[in-house]
Order: structure tokens, then C-alpha cells, then sequence
């Protein structure tokens, strides 16, 4: 791992999204005993009709919203003067009530975070973005690099472009705000669609586009956090944005028969997975969701089967020199602590 010079721990960390898959696991890292626990206080934001009660009681809740401005200068009420730090985890990836949700969440959302971070005086910002922005790869052997140019994939896509733009944008007004851009991640406190994932492999009935050598990147909850904190705490230049996954891709059939081995490891009956489809069948989705976000409605099915014969692949080699990131969770150990978290939770597989 590449030596880096980092910054010390802020007395105050707010996060938001804090009761989400990812803040979730963030939070409880930042306020726990472990490598990334904070000597200072851990400040999460949760919507008021969220629940809360599956995080750690160490954490200092605050009931908003990022799409309301006042409900964020909330966040830093009584932190002192101390150095805050920022990282700004909330999102919509599968919107439930309206196309609207992507805009308002992620990109106006965003903006007013940046806002607030930069009226509060934050150390430093951590935005969470994805690779919606840049599509996906014109080629299995192509991979994202940091000077990608933007090409965002639908509703979901163009809102964390602009939400991008909202950093970049405070960034110029003197705000001290990076970016990590994770794509697909997996782990603990994962929604309900990851869990129908090993469900259906373990069935033998996970669709397979094509030959299924189509290549993805991916990472365990735990890297991601590693990247997140990293970005957070090494000194770089703002405006930064960084790949953070596992080392190289894997392909469709390497992630099939790695979940399948780790589901075998816990113990369960694991079928031969023989549902191939034929390429097509994701272009068509991809149609079908284009004209639906059109109307502006939203169907997760579609969305997801319509990505399933993409190339999403990225090149991780910035955070390694800049931040000295180096993924150490592995995709087969990593799915077998997520089979545990579901059993260990009674959700049935």
C-alpha cells in the first residue's frame, strides 16, 4: 500500500443517509472500536419516517432531509469549533414514488448539502457517487479512468451527473469537497433486491445475458468504507473523484459461480444455474425502461435486466497512487459475510 500523508480525525463527522444501506455500515464503522473508529462525536441525518433503530445508540440522530435546506443546518448545532467532516452518502437509486425523486434527492439534494457544508465552515466533503454518470464501457476490455468524460445512463445517471456538477460547483466557491464513485457494491444491511440476488442464484435461476462474459466491477461494503475514509482523511487537492472497487472486473459467470461457492460454504443447496438469455432480451428492457422513464414512471425490473448485458468496469489505479487505497475484502469472502448477515438478521434465503 502506497505511503500517504492523512490529516487528523475531525472532532465531529456527519453523514448523511445515515440509516441507509451504506450509511448503515458507515456509521457503525466511524462510531465503533475498530481501524475507523472516531474519538469525536459521529453525526448521522435520518429522515423523520425513517428507522433508526438498527443503528448504534452512539450515534447523534438528526431528524431531515437533504431536499430541506433548514433541516440541514440542524446537522451542525452545537459541534463547536472544531474541524467537521462531511460525507454525503444519501441517494435515491430506485426511486418508489415518482422520477422526480432522482432529481430532487441526488442532484438538488446535493447542491444543498454542499451548501451547508460550505456556510458551516466542513473541513472537508465525501460525496458518494456511482458510475451512472459514464454509462458503461464500449468494450469488455475498456475501463473507466478519472478523466472519463460524462455519459450518464437514464433518469438515475443524470441526476448524480449533476449532482457531480453541484460538487464540482462548490468546489469553485472554496468548498473542500471529493468524490469516490463505487459501482455495484454488496454487504451487510443490504436491501431486499441483493437478497432476491442470492435467492435466485441459489436456484439456479439467475439471468445470464448472452455468453455472461460481460465484466463488472464490484466491491465489499468494508473496501468501499476503506475508500470513503480515505478520501476523507488524505490530503489532496479538491475536486477529486476516485474508482473505488476491487482490483480488476469480474465477469457475469465469475459473479455467478462465486456467490453460488459461497452460498455452497454456509452450507445450502446450490442448483446448476442454466437461465441464459439471449442478449437481446436486456436491449429490449433497456427500451422498455427508456420510454418508461419517458413517462415518468420507474419499473426497478426493467431498469435492472436492461443493465444486465452492459460492460461496467473501472480502473482503480488513482486511488491506489493518490489515497493508497487497496481493496483487501475478496468477492467470495465478502458474499459469504453478506449469506451470514441475512442469516444472522432470519432472513430467509
Amino acid at each position: 500500500m502506497r505511503e500517504v500523508q492523512t490529516i487528523d480525525h475531525p472532532t465531529a463527522t456527519i453523514v448523511t443517509g445515515a440509516a441507509g444501506w451504506l450509511g448503515t455500515s458507515l456509521v457503525t464503522a466511524l462510531a465503533g472500536d475498530g481501524r475507523h473508529g472516531r474519538n469525536g462525536s459521529v453525526r448521522g441525518l435520518v429522515r423523520s419516517e425513517e428507522n433508526a433503530n438498527h443503528l448504534p445508540k452512539t450515534i447523534e440522530l438528526i431528524r431531515g432531509d437533504v431536499t430541506n435546506r433548514a433541516s440541514l443546518d440542524r446537522l451542525f448545532d452545537g459541534l463547536g469549533d472544531g474541524p467537521i467532516d462531511l460525507i454525503h452518502a444519501a441517494g435515491v437509486i430506485h426511486p418508489t414514488a415518482s422520477m422526480n425523486e432522482f432529481d430532487a434527492v441526488n442532484h438538488v439534494g446535493t447542491r444543498n448539502v454542499m451548501d451547508a457544508a460550505h456556510r458551516h465552515g466542513v473541513r472537508r466533503v465525501v460525496h458518494v457517487s456511482s458510475n451512472s454518470p459514464f454509462g458503461s464501457n464500449g468494450a469488455r476490455n475498456d475501463r473507466f479512468r478519472n478523466d472519463e468524460p460524462y455519459h450518464p445512463y437514464l433518469g438515475y445517471g443524470r441526476s448524480k451527473k449533476d449532482a457531480e456538477i453541484a460538487v464540482l460547483n462548490a468546489v469553485g466557491k472554496g468548498l473542500n469537497a471529493v468524490m469516490v464513485r463505487p459501482p455495484w457494491f454488496y454487504g451487510p444491511h443490504q436491501p431486499a433486491r441483493q437478497t432476491t440476488f442470492f435467492t435466485m442464484v441459489k436456484n439456479g435461476k439467475f439471468p445470464i445475458l448472452g455468453d455472461g462474459g460481460q465484466v463488472r466491477s464490484m466491491t465489499y461494503v468494508d473496501n468501499l468504507i476503506e475508500g470513503i475514509v480515505r478520501a476523507e482523511l488524505v490530503a489532496t487537492e479538491p475536486g477529486r473523484g476516485w474508482w473505488i472497487a476491487d482490483a480488476e472486473p469480474y465477469t457475469v459467470n465469475e459473479i455467478v459461480e462465486t456467490v453460488g461457492d459461497a452460498l455452497r460454504s454456509e452450507g445450502f443447496h446450490v442448483k446448476p444455474n442454466k437461465f441464459r438469455l439471449p442478449n437481446v432480451v436486456g436491449t429490449v428492457a433497456e427500451k422498455i425502461d427508456t420510454l418508461t422513464q419517458r413517462a415518468g414512471k420507474y419499473i426497478t425490473q426493467f431498469h435492472v435486466l436492461g443493465e444486465m448485458n452492459k460492460n461496467i468496469a473501472v480502473d482503480i489505479s488513482a486511488a491506489r497512487n493518490e489515497l493508497g487505497y487497496d481493496p483487501q475484502v475478496a468477492l467470495v469472502d465478502g458474499m459469504r459475510n453478506s449469506i451470514r448477515w441475512c442469516l444472522e438478521q432470519g432472513i430467509e434465503l
